[in-house]
């Protein structure tokens, strides 16, 4: 087969709710990340092997903001292959940065300047700014999210505790966000850990508490800089269908993006109400 061949799909099935492939609503781009007008997608990694990687990334590249690789996973890496999943990641536009338990892990153990430059010389081009198993002052947290700025880094920051049954206090997730932001962050996440179960704003079952949802976007100053954890589909689309397409999603298992994708087009069941639209044009899209 000529692999010059392109399927042509009308824009109605490739994308009906005419967000995501819509050039004048921003597409990802590896100087900035992914504009506001596109809903980021952040996915997490918790050992893929160089094959399962450079698959996800072959396929879904193109749906991908930013790879994290959880928690302290990156120093258990052979180097050369840490590299590989790196340097392909960044080759694609995707922001790639270690877990923000590593760097709870450097703070507990004094090692911060060796943090930074193993992450600059590795070829991470973000961090994750977190407290989510140590205590942290303000300052502190302060502190490393201008650090990681002034080593060139995006500066990702995440509230909430990783132990079971911590819930999302509205108003300190408020202040936290303001702070976080002025100190130079650019998105903070909603803690929800990989299991989405019992934690953050998720009841024990993983189902969406939405009046803690709706206390939080009431009182943060812009819902948009915020990046929900949602490990699990229905999560997913209880989130999407009450912000819309476009909202941030972290935690994303890497064999969920295009899952998600569809979610997001109106192109799955839950949120099929999505292609409803009230105009049709005659564009198209291409898929090589």
């Amino acid at each position: 087969m000529n692999s010059s061949l392109r399927t042509v799909w009308p824009m109605e099935i490739c994308d009906p709710s005419g967000l995501r492939e819509n050039p004048e609503r921003g597409k990802k781009d590896c100087d900035t990340l992914g504009v506001m007008e596109r809903g980021m997608t952040m996915v997490i990694d918790k050992g893929l092997g160089r094959n399962v990687f450079s698959d996800m990334i072959e396929t879904a590249s193109d749906y991908i903001d930013c790879v994290k690789f959880g928690f302290g996973t990156a120093p258990l890496y052979k180097t050369e292959i840490l590299l590989y999943k790196i340097n392909l990641a960044k080759k694609h536009g995707i922001t790639v940065m270690p877990g923000g338990t590593l760097l709870e892990t450097a703070v507990q153990q004094d090692v911060i300047p060796a943090f930074f430059n193993t992450v600059c010389r590795l070829g991470f081009n973000a961090i994750e700014v977190s407290d989510g198993t140590i205590e942290m002052s303000r300052k502190k947290r302060t502190e490393l999210i201008r650090e990681g700025k002034q080593h060139g880094l995006r500066v990702f920051t995440e509230y909430g505790k990783k132990q079971s049954g911590s819930l999302i206090d509205a108003e300190m997730l408020a202040y936290t966000m303001e702070s976080d932001l002025d100190a130079g962050a650019e998105f903070i996440t909603v803690e929800a850990r990989e299991s989405g179960l019992g934690i953050g704003i998720f009841d024990k079952h993983g189902e969406c508490q939405e009046e803690m949802i709706n206390n939080i976007i009431e009182i943060v100053s812009d819902a948009k800089k915020l990046i929900w954890e949602a490990p699990l589909k229905q999560q997913q689309a209880m989130l999407l269908r009450k912000f819309g397409s476009n909202v941030h999603l972290g935690n994303i298992q890497p064999t969920e993006v295009f899952s998600l994708e569809t979610m997001r087009r109106g192109l799955r069941q839950d949120t099929f109400e999505f292609g409803v639209r009230e105009k049709h044009t005659d564009e198209y899209c291409y898929v090589i």
